[in-house]
């Protein structure tokens, strides 16, 4: 296998991954205030990683001796985005902060085109925009944007424009190791204990299934999801990633509708076809690339 398809499928594991994070925070009951929720979740990333290192017999040091960039890219697109996420949930009606804050996949493809060595190409923008348009049926079709919810508005905003910042710009640091994100996940989590202990109060889960939930959050789509992702971004297909990432919330309607969360519908379909072919497009244009290379759009 090719190292950019090989890494492309890793990163899109993180795709899948993120996929659960919906299901499985409304499997922890609702009621863990968020910055303790995302402190927990990354702790147990953090303990993910140091897990690793232990078996491997030393604690991770070397990976934690970055630059200065790396450390700020990485603390910074982890927690910033989570933070603005957070926020803009707190002003702004939850469907439209979803909408406009997955605007990060169509922002990776089009940054993607100012990546040394890569090019945009008129199939990557036809998928993008299919699957975009999946999203938006997905999400609801018609919302009402009301000017009183502006600040959530700007807030979700950010959180795209944070994610794809930090995904393609991780691009330009492709000798930084994927383990050294386990420190940025640590850096987080203290940010967040931090946040949580100056403004929440301690709220933890009831029963079995919410710890089970909580747990899997910090172990996958806060956990796993972060370092494959991280090596996907830097060694694979940016563009096609950052199409094939509108999966995440077709995933999360399909588990949530597994656990009697969601109803089936005709959005839904309408939907996962118009997300499924923007990816088929996408797809078709790296392997038309593969085959043609001097091919114009």
């Amino acid at each position: 296998m090719q190292p950019v398809v090989r890494a492309t499928l890793i990163g899109t594991s993180a795709i899948a991954l993120w996929g659960t994070l919906a299901p499985l925070t409304a499997l922890t009951g609702g009621r863990i205030p968020p910055f303790q929720l995302l402190a927990t979740s990354f702790t147990l990333a953090f303990a993910l990683m140091l897990l690793r290192w232990r078996l491997q017999g030393h604690w991770g040091l070397a990976q934690a001796r970055q630059p200065l960039a790396a450390w700020l890219l990485g603390v910074g697109g982890l927690f910033g985005y989570h933070a603005c996420y957070f926020a803009a949930m707190q002003r702004a009606p939850a469907v439209e902060v979803s909408l406009i804050a997955y605007l990060w996949p169509l922002l990776i493809v089009l940054f993607a085109a100012l990546l040394p060595g890569e090019r945009l190409r008129l199939r990557h923008l036809v998928g993008a925009a299919l699957a975009l348009g999946g999203v938006w049926v997905l999400l609801g079709g018609k919302t009402g944007f009301a000017p009183a919810h502006l600040s959530g508005y700007l807030l979700a905003l950010a959180c795209a424009l944070i994610w794809s910042a930090y995904s393609v710009l991780s691009r330009l640091l492709p000798r930084v190791p994927s383990e050294a994100v386990g420190w940025f996940c640590a850096a987080t989590a203290l940010l967040a204990w931090m946040v949580h202990f100056a403004w929440e109060p301690t709220v933890w889960p009831d029963g079995v299934v919410g710890w089970f939930a909580l747990l899997a959050l910090g172990l996958g789509p806060v956990g796993v999801a972060f370092f494959t992702w991280d090596h996907g971004v830097k060694h694979g297909d940016i563009a096609l990633l950052g199409v094939l990432s509108y999966a995440a919330p077709l995933i999360s309607v399909l588990l949530l509708m597994i656990l009697g969360l969601a109803e089936p519908s005709a959005r839904l379909a309408a939907a996962a076809l118009a997300i499924v072919g923007g990816s088929l497009v996408a797809g078709w244009a790296r392997r038309k690339r593969a085959v043609s290379p001097t091919e114009s759009p």
